[in-house]
Parts: C-alpha cells; structure tokens; sequence
C-alpha cells in the first residue's frame, strides 16, 4: 500500500489474520479498506460493500493489487465474523491515539448501545450491546468494547477505561456506571470522574438526599439556569456541596475513591398543561468545580446520546442491521464509528452525515480527503 494511505490504514496492518492458508484468496488488509470505504460511502450491509467495490474496482486499484477482485460479500461477513474484535479495536486505537488531541479536563462520556436487530431467533445470540467512550469536545469516539451475554456493564466499563488515555479527563457515566470498581478505575487512569447516583445504590443515593435536605444555602455553590426546548420552558438548578463535614454524612463514603464532592440537578419543565420536577444526584471527584462548570458537564454527557447513537441509527441505520454471526456485529460496528470520526474530522463540507457519506461515495476527490489521501 503507498506511502500515502498510512493516515489510517497502516495502524490496521498488523491484525492476525482467522483464515487457515488455503482459503485466503483475498488480502486481509484490503478487505479491511475496501469495507471501511464502503461504510463510509453508505454501505450498510455485506452486499452493499461488495458492489460498492465493484462499482470502484478501478478506483481500488490505484492502491491496492486485488490480484482476485473484489471479494463476495460472503467473503467479508466470514472474514468479519472470525475476526478477533479485540485486535481491531486496538488498532482503532492506534489511530485514534493521532486525531483526537484531549484537552485538559475534556468530557469523556461513557455510556451503551444496544444493536437491536443483532439478536438471533429464539435460542440464538441475543442482541449486541456495545459501550462506547465519546470525547465531547472534539465529538470522535475514542473506543468501544461489546458487553457479553453473561455480564453487564459493570464488567465492560472497566475493560474500556483501561485501554484508553484519559489523564486529566472528566470521565462521566450514569448510574449503570455507579460502582466502586469502575470509579477506582478511573482514578487508577488519572482522570476525575461526576456519575450519576441511583436507587441501585440505596445508601449512597439516601445519603445524598439527606445531605441536601439538610445543608443550608451558603453551604453549598449554585447555578441556575432556564431555557425552551421542545415548545415547554425548563429551568435547571444545579447545587454542588464540597464540604468535608456534610460529605462525612455519606456511610459509604470510603467505598468511592476520591470522592470530594456531591451534586443535585433540580430540573422543571413547564408547557400550557403540564409542569414536571425530577431532581438527579452525582458523585465527583472534583472538589474545585464550581457549579455552572459541574452543570456544563453533565449536559455534555448526553452528547454521546445525540451525537453518536442518534447518528449511528439515523445516518448509518445501525438498529435495523441484522448483521449476526461471529464478531461480524461488533467489527461492522467499529468500522461505522471510524467511518463516522473520519467524517466529522473533514470540516470543508458543512451538511449532516448522511449527506457527507452520499458525497463521499459520489465524489472520488472528496472521499480521498475524507481518508485523508
């Protein structure tokens, strides 16, 4: 491959091809690039990728030697079902490692996805549930790991943190999140973390409401704010409470490493016929941040929601894949997340993903620029 295809392609060199000898009719590395082309391009299944290639086969060959063609599209979905998620995953690494500069004190959300036409029927694979780690700022996704069947996310979580480079990141994660164990491996990675407080943590959670039932208005810094959204006006007010005496209040407060600090986001939403109030609890690390700055980061976290699932399922139509077998899933679902950091990365075209794949796939020079060739 020529030197000037190392941008991306080069960092997935080195994976272990699954096949045995006798069936690799095709290079495993230009299998790998004709595929993320074609996701890119808008290919969202097998066959799509496999006439995508033979619509570019000149194209291909410009940089690559096919010596047999474009492979079929059974060819790929075995080649992608064998192959091992997790040296995929950390070559995507590797390249990531090299687009997405995190700043200090960067929103780095966790959060999980289910694929939700990845299940088998009645006794096979059940659906595909992926958690992903999503820089905020810079909106690229910085890893991902599967969830196995006989687990949850307690487990997944700390696998994901512990490949990722996240000194001097906030790392946020909702209450699914809300474990020693996974708060433990954030501090172990040098990064602060605010997670969301549920009733799946009864002490920690009654704990935290008492403490702001009881703490009065000086003891504790505030933010307000208000807005429309959806035709409803909503008000947020957010209270952040740092003070060692209250925080000792907390019966399993030595359970959470570097706990220093609690918060409340009292939140309303008011239209002609309706007004709700909810009101969330978090736990952090930071006992320096003020409390528009803590509110500023809680929202961030759902940018992972708007960002990146909404557009994996609307852009790249991700829920209704019905991809099953093997690793296939998880491994289509790496490439849709390169495909889309390589497309968030190129900034000349202004429309939505869905339109930048169409470009892509149409415009041979704006798909090179995509790829950074």
């Amino acid at each position: 491959m020529p030197k000037q295809t190392a941008s991306l392609f080069e960092h997935f060199k080195n994976i272990s091809d699954p096949r045995v000898n006798r069936t690799k009719r095709h290079n495993l590395l230009e299998i790998i690039v004709i595929a993320i082309c074609a996701i890119l391009c808008g290919a969202d299944t097998w066959t799509d990728i496999e006439e995508f290639g033979n619509s570019k086969m000149e194209w291909f060959k410009t940089f690559l030697e096919l010596p047999n063609g474009i492979p079929s599209h059974d060819t790929f979905g075995r080649v992608f079902a064998l192959l091992d998620p997790e040296q995929f995953e950390r070559s995507f690494q590797s390249w990531v490692a090299t687009i997405a500069i995190l700043m200090g004190r960067e929103v780095v959300a966790i959060d999980g996805k289910t694929a939700r036409r990845s299940h088998g029927k009645s006794a096979g694979p059940a659906a595909l549930h992926l958690v992903s780690a999503f820089a905020t700022r810079n909106g690229l996704t910085l890893g991902e790991r599967a969830i196995d069947t006989k687990s949850n996310e307690l487990k997944a979580i700390p696998k994901l943190l512990r490949i990722l480079a996240l000194s001097g990141c906030i790392v946020t994660i909702d209450a699914a999140g809300c474990y020693p164990e996974i708060i433990e491996q954030i501090i172990e990675n040098k990064a602060d973390y605010i997670v969301a407080v549920k009733r799946n943590q009864p002490t920690l959670y009654t704990d935290i409401e008492s403490i702001f039932s009881s703490v009065p208005v000086g003891g504790r810094d505030t933010e307000y704010q208000e807005g429309r959204a959806h035709g409803r006006a909503e008000t947020r007010e957010c209270f952040v409470v740092t003070d060692p005496l209250y925080l000792s209040r907390l019966r399993t407060k030595d359970a959470w490493k570097n706990l220093a600090s609690v918060v409340k986001i009292a939140g309303t939403r008011k239209n002609a016929q309706t007004k709700t109030s909810d009101a969330r609890y978090y736990i952090s690390s930071m006992a320096d941040m003020t409390a528009d700055k803590m509110l500023e980061a809680v929202r961030n976290h759902w940018r992972i929601e708007n960002s990146l699932h909404w557009i994996l399922d609307i852009a790249f139509r991700e829920d209704e894949s019905r991809i099953r077998k093997g690793h296939a899933q998880e491994n289509f679902a790496l490439m849709r997340k390169i495909s889309l950091n390589l497309l968030k990365q190129e900034k000349t075209v202004t429309k939505g993903i869905r339109a930048k794949r169409m470009k892509a796939g149409w415009d041979a020079p704006y798909l090179l620029k995509v790829l950074g060739i």
